[in-house]
């Protein structure tokens, strides 16, 4: 019986494609520490006996293990463990057991052996959807089209869902359309975005508090689990949740039971969890920022999102929509296409949109725009994101000063976006603007920006 298992080694996880999906049925116990570490055995129907003799499924080396230490077998989506009488013990979260339920991610200790209980990951494939559009999302891209497909087949249960992907990938539409699509849409969709939120603050904010929990909580406050009751809750960028708050968010998800702060009891919630992060949480996992038995509770179904750069040819369809939604007509010059595709797009579509909406600002009416060129002090085929893609607040500044850098920010790069528009022409850019021509030359003195090389007449 030893030498038919004790010599396996397998890849724990091996999804890859745009999703993944746990799968909780197939099982295993992978030693991650001793001599032995590497080695794992699949979980079937009968028990499994873990120990050193040569008469147990799962053989270890490790001195500090007994003969016949413990036996494991699959209960649902736990691993029921049980101590055989060993003499070192068997232990699960520093406590020592006779019988204990063990969750995926789950570790525990056979002597000295560390022995996690995993599951097989592997890789959806989904027919593409015959749309380019679902929802807010646009994708003729083979990968987003099976994305579509999947949010569909996945909406109308309950399974929990992370998101990965860069930030503007649209992590957050990709929930809001699984919310749409299921039973609970009539509930709330409830945001909780995770880096928004005082740390001192954070578990009140998500599991609410009573009062007098502490200083200022004059009143009893719902948290967000609590709103979403019925229906989603939507934890944003989940990687930068601390790993101190990170149990209690465990606890949660498997009892769907909530405590407030300075509470003693529990509430009971029926919400679908759809979590985003803009990293890998696997790695997270790996490096000991990320609980393992968390990542499992929540990865069930697992979706990557492509960066815009993989799909170039998303591009075109992207901007006439955004044209469309921005209510201004104006045109684009179909050779400009090249350079967008061309670029690494380190906002993704959010920075595209922002480019298209300030080329709205100012082009209405316009045809043959180049869009290009309102991607703001960038060249085409660099990495630095735009310096107008977000605000650049001076933190130890007061607010007054900070607010007038951000004015100054705002009005020089609005002149020079209006003056590259019109070919340096001061009065046709003065008059898109609205204001008037002395004005605005004004404005270009002040700023330090020269109009150079053309007739400035009307």
């Amino acid at each position: 019986m030893g030498d038919e298992h004790s010599t396996t080694v397998t890849e724990v996880l091996r999804g890859s494609g745009p999703a993944t999906r746990l799968n909780p049925s197939a099982l295993k116990l992978f030693v991650a520490s001793g001599p032995d570490k590497g080695k794992s055995i699949a979980l079937a129907g009968r028990p499994i006996i873990v120990g050193t003799g040569g008469d147990v499924d799962l053989e270890l080396t490790e001195r500090s293990v007994s003969r016949r230490h413990a036996e494991a077998v699959i209960s649902g989506e736990y691993v029921v463990v049980k101590d055989l009488g060993s003499t070192n013990g068997t232990y699960y979260r520093d406590a020592r057991v006779g019988e204990v339920y063990v969750p995926l991610g789950g570790e525990i200790s056979f002597g000295k052996v560390k022995v996690k209980v995993v599951p097989e990951e592997v890789a959806l494939e989904n027919k593409p959807h015959e749309s380019d559009r679902l929802g807010g999302l646009i994708g003729g891209d083979l990968r987003m089209r099976e994305i579509f497909s999947l949010i569909e087949d996945i909406a109308t249960s309950d399974v929990t869902v992370v998101i990965e992907g860069e930030t503007g990938t649209g992590k957050e539409l990709v929930a809001k359309a699984i919310h749409e699509r299921s039973g609970r849409a009539s509930k709330p969709l409830v945001v909780f975005d995770c880096t928004n939120q005082p740390k001192d603050l954070i578990e009140s904010a998500l599991f609410g508090h009573v009062k007098g929990a502490f200083t200022g909580a004059t009143s009893e406050r719902a948290g967000a689990f609590e709103r979403a009751n019925g229906g989603t809750i939507f934890l944003d960028e989940l990687g930068e949740f601390s790993l101190d708050l990170q149990p209690k968010l465990l606890r949660v998800l498997e009892s769907r039971e909530v405590q407030k702060v300075g509470g003693d009891g529990y509430e009971a919630v029926d919400v679908r969890v759809i979590a985003a992060t803009n990293r890998n949480l696997k790695n997270e996992v790996r490096s000991g920022n990320f609980r393992e038995d968390l990542y499992y509770r929540l990865a069930v179904v697992k979706i990557q999102l492509p960066p815009l750069r993989d799909r170039p040819n998303d591009i075109a369809r992207l901007v006439e929509h955004f044209i469309q939604v921005s209510g201004t007509e104006f045109s684009i010059d179909p050779s400009c296409l090249g350079a967008l595709k061309g670029y690494t797009w380190p906002g993704n579509v959010r920075q595209l949109k922002n480019v298209v909406d300030r080329a709205a600002a100012l082009s209405r009416g316009k045809t043959n725009v180049d869009i290009s060129r309102f991607i703001q002090e960038e060249d085409l085929d660099g990495d630095r994101a735009p310096s107008g893609s977000k605000l650049s607040i001076d933190r130890q500044a007061s607010f007054k000063e900070a607010k007038a850098n951000i004015i100054s920010d705002f009005e020089s790069q609005y002149i020079e976006a209006l003056l590259r528009e019109h070919n340096n022409n001061i009065s046709l850019a003065a008059r898109e603007a609205g204001i008037d021509r002395k004005h605005f030359k004004e404005l270009m003195r002040k700023y330090g920006i020269e109009a150079k090389g053309t007739d400035d007449s009307d």
